[in-house]
């Protein structure tokens, strides 16, 4: 997904009982981190500065509401903590029972919180709900390949597929596409606010929601009739408290007003948290990919060789190391390839061929070898607002470091984020900023959005070749012949094309009290609360 997945909220707040005892709690830090159930006291207090949303996944698709999606949903599959495998959840099994067609049967006797029965015919509108709304801020695009979903019985779904044997699909079930509604609460023809979500108890995950106040302070109660993948809630109750600013969540984790935070430290806070007696700064597998792009038609270079010259330079040049140390104080680490570190499949092609150290005697040479005589200018574009507050300190380092080669002379720019999207899809930006959170924790969610016919870029790359291999990647059985593909085409693209230069990749961090256990960050990307005891 482009960026963080980040949108402003909606103003809906819905004060169920027991809030006022919870805000109280809150803002006092009394009885925060001791679970007293019979009392009904909060056992675990979590901070994020991210946003909901919404709550219907038809309209969800950013960090923030995916954090509460993964507490209060079910999924067909999902990933167990600490998996980056997908795994039977609210289905009891799910194969390809032919090469178009995914099945799945559930588990016997499943409920909806409100008591409603949760069988295929609730998957089924769940799927068909999802693309027939198509909300414009929701996920439905992950769908592509979905043709239709057919009830077999009352536990058993059948997927029709366009493409056949489509690798992919499986973790899709896991993603933002994949939470079950109930058909008789959710509509099936708009979005539901999420006062009504509430409500109504529509969902099935391990917690249902207490009581909301959206994005002040939700309070999370375990569900008992939760028989998945993510197992009985440690916790029976956590709150999630939202912070407009990360100076008042690390406040609350110093003075122990807060248990666990999670996203969006500043390189800063994760640096000077480290350093706290009490508190447990946790690091997950990388899954951000910071990256420039390069508008094929509009970059400089007279001919397709030299514009590939000066991509290749300026990957060259690059000092990414540099960038991952003095502007991000390690909490991203050096990209080599288009598919993050940690991800199965990933390889390091950009080190591989053209070497980790900034060099720019071999850039020189490359540019002279194609015949580019320089300093080559370069009109570079970057968003101050949408990527985080070092971004202006990243790019500031990006130029010098260019500049500091003798090789290129950079215009910098930047531009607010809803100007940003719409200049650069008029191939107003030469070279620009780009940033991607995956979807699920497959390599193919990396290459295919970036490289693939009428890739979301815009950058006018294209190539049958590339085009050949994505699919031949994507659906191929064989798990291991397909990570070889994998590696194949990474090496390929980087070779031959290079259309974008990846610079970093993030990790996940969390920041919790030394006394907080379940703190799991892995490759899902998914932040359960299940895990959390204190």
């Amino acid at each position: 997904m482009v960026g963080s997945r980040t949108a402003s909220g909606r103003k809906r707040a819905v004060a169920a009982a027991g809030l006022a005892a919870v805000l109280a709690a809150v803002s006092a830090g009394c009885g925060i981190g001791r679970t007293d159930e019979g009392a009904g006291r909060i056992g675990v207090v979590a901070g994020t500065t991210d946003r909901i949303f919404s709550l219907d996944p038809a309209a969800a698709y950013d960090n923030g509401s995916l954090v509460a999606e993964t507490q209060i949903y079910s999924y067909l599959l999902n990933f167990a903590p600490g998996s980056d495998t997908v795994e039977p959840d609210a289905a009891e099994k799910c194969e390809f029972t032919a090469p178009a067609v995914y099945s799945c049967t559930l588990k016997a006797g499943l409920t909806f919180a409100n008591g409603h029965p949760l069988t295929a015919k609730s998957v089924k509108f769940s799927m068909d709900r999802m693309l027939g709304i198509n909300d414009p801020n929701g996920p439905a695009s992950l769908l592509a390949n979905l043709d239709k979903t057919d009830v077999v019985n009352d536990r058993t779904v059948a997927f029709t597929l366009k493409v056949a044997n489509d690798q992919t699909f499986p973790s899709l079930l896991a993603t933002q596409v994949g939470p079950i509604v109930d058909e008789a609460v959710f509509p099936a023809d708009k979005i539901m606010p999420d006062e009504d979500v509430v409500a109504a108890k529509g969902y099935s995950g391990p917690y249902t929601i207490a009581s909301y106040d959206k994005n002040k302070l939700v309070e999370y109660q375990a569900f008992p009739g939760y028989r998945g993948i993510l197992g009985t809630p440690k916790t029976q109750r956590v709150a999630a408290k939202y912070y407009a600013t990360t100076d008042n969540m690390k406040l609350d984790l110093q003075n122990g007003a807060l248990d666990v935070g999670y996203r969006s430290f500043s390189p800063t806070d994760v640096e000077s948290l480290r350093g706290a007696k009490n508190l447990t700064v946790h690091e997950g597998p990388g899954g951000e990919l910071r990256y420039i792009v390069f508008n094929l038609k509009t970059m400089p270079g007279s001919t397709p060789e030299q514009k590939l010259a000066i991509r290749r330079a300026v990957s060259t040049v690059i000092d990414r190391e540099a960038l991952a140390q003095n502007v991000y104080k390690q909490t991203y680490i050096p990209a080599y390839s288009f598919v993050p570190e940690g991800i199965p499949g990933a390889t390091t092609p950009i080190a591989d061929i053209y070497g980790t150290a900034a060099d720019p005697k071999k850039a020189a040479e490359v540019l002279a070898d194609a015949g580019v005589t320089g300093p080559v200018e370069l009109n570079l574009q970057y968003n101050p607002d949408h990527y985080g507050p070092s971004s202006s300190e990243e790019y500031a380092a990006i130029k010098a470091q260019l500049e500091g080669s003798g090789l290129f002379r950079v215009n910098l720019q930047s531009t607010e984020w809803v100007t940003y999207q719409k200049e650069r899809a008029q191939d107003s930006y030469p070279l620009y900023q780009f940033g991607w959170f995956p979807d699920f924790p497959d390599a193919d969610n990396y290459v295919s959005p970036f490289f693939g016919p009428n890739n979301f870029l815009q950058s006018h790359f294209e190539d049958p070749g590339v085009n050949a291999r994505l699919i031949a990647e994507s659906t191929q059985p064989d798990k291991q012949k397909r990570l070889e593909q994998i590696g194949e085409l990474q090496t390929f693209i980087a070779q031959n094309f290079l259309p974008i230069v990846p610079l970093l990749s993030g990790k996940q961090v969390a920041v919790s009290d030394a006394d907080v256990q379940g703190v799991t960050l892995d490759s899902s990307f998914k932040f359960r609360y299940t895990t959390l005891s204190k």
